[in-house]
């Protein structure tokens, strides 16, 4: 089994445009990309509909018009609800900006609404992304340049020390042992103790350290790793609903019908009859 590495490692090559951009357009439930973290900053714009992007412990609904950020060394993942949404997503590193923000350690707010600046920017990032035309690079960076001041004057929260960011970095790549355990004994029940000896912590340290980060009791996570391991067996008819969730770790299967309906929302049966 692959062991599960949270840490996203990110290579943006190109030094005359140092960013990464894409379009998330989704209209089925599901968590359309995995909880990572990597040391560039993440901006979500959603252009369409609405989106839930879970940040550390935060759990944050976007709509049409809203930016969500996420932050250097920061766990995040997405989530549809299966409404069409569309979201634009820019990717970078600070310092390939600006030399000095970069080594203040910045901290933007998590969600902004309403905020006209950033709607006619983010226009005209996705005008020119979309169009690709000659020269469409420059234009999107001059506007990322434009943005990220507006974001340092208007919605910075704190400046970090440098020992500060050490350890929210340090404390992610700790999880990495924890959620490999799990992938390797999610068939089997897990409790919180032995999960916290993997760390060599005490229940209740490593209890708060685990919702901290993930944003959910450890229980919870373990379930969707269930859930969707259970997916991808049922996908491909590899026995029938009871054997599956026997074969993922659901000794219960009303308790397991009941959490793929609501991760899912649809029953088990049906991928089966697909």
């Amino acid at each position: 089994m692959q062991p599960l590495d949270l840490y996203e490692h990110k290579i943006i090559s190109d030094p005359e445009f140092p960013v990464q951009l894409h379009i998330n357009d989704i209209s089925s439930k599901r968590q359309y990309f995995s909880p990572h973290w990597h040391e560039h900053i993440e901006l979500h714009y959603v252009r369409e509909g609405k989106t839930l992007l879970r940040l550390n412990q935060r759990e944050i609904w976007a709509e049409k018009g809203n930016l969500v950020i996420a932050n250097s060394n920061e766990l995040h993942a997405g989530y549809c609800d299966g409404s069409h949404m569309e979201v634009l997503v820019m990717i970078f590193e600070m310092e390939a900006f600006s030399k000095e923000l970069a080594d203040k350690n910045v901290i933007f707010q998590p969600l902004i609404k309403k905020d006209e600046v950033i709607d006619d920017i983010m226009s005209e990032i996705y005008r020119e992304y979309s169009s690709q035309r000659i020269g469409y690079r420059l234009v999107c960076k001059g506007e990322l340049l434009r943005l990220i001041a507006h974001l340092v004057r208007e919605y910075t929260v704190e400046f970090l020390t440098e020992r500060e960011s050490d350890r929210r970095k340090k404390q992610l790549e700790r999880l990495n042992l924890v959620l490999d355990y799990i992938q390797s004994n999610y068939t089997r029940q897990i409790g919180n103790g032995e999960l916290a000896d993997v760390l060599h912590l005490s229940e209740d340290r490593f209890n708060h350290l685990f919702k901290e980060s993930m944003g959910m009791a450890p229980l919870q996570y373990i379930n969707e790793v269930r859930i969707k391991k259970a997916m991808n067996l049922l996908k491909k008819k590899e026995g029938t609903v009871a054997e599956i969730a026997d074969s993922v770790g659901f000794s219960d299967y009303n308790h397991f019908g009941r959490q793929f309906r609501r991760y899912y929302g649809c029953a088990p049966s049906e991928i089966l009859k697909r």
